[in-house]
């Protein structure tokens, strides 16, 4: 099996919440999205941080595509790798 994960960039906490738990609602996950605060450059100031959400795919079943679409939902995206 190959390691392929996704990352979805998200402008906050609440918004990695809501998305993390919508991700399992819409898409099979074969694990839980684990949860990220990724502090800019040079910020320790938690409302400058971004936060990121990693889903494992394993058996790369989600559409990369379709991932980007679903985090634009929270004003995020999908890390290209």
């Amino acid at each position: 099996m190959s390691d392929v994960r996704h990352v979805l960039v998200l402008p906050d906490r609440d918004a990695a919440e809501a998305a993390a738990e919508a991700l399992g609602e819409r898409f099979a996950l074969d694990e839980e999205p684990r949860l990220l605060r990724d502090a800019l450059a040079g910020e320790d100031d938690a409302e400058d941080a971004q936060w990121l959400v990693v889903l494992a795919d394993e058996q790369q079943r989600l559409d990369p595509q379709e991932l980007d679409e679903f985090a634009g939902e929270w004003d995020g995206w999908r890390e290209e790798p």
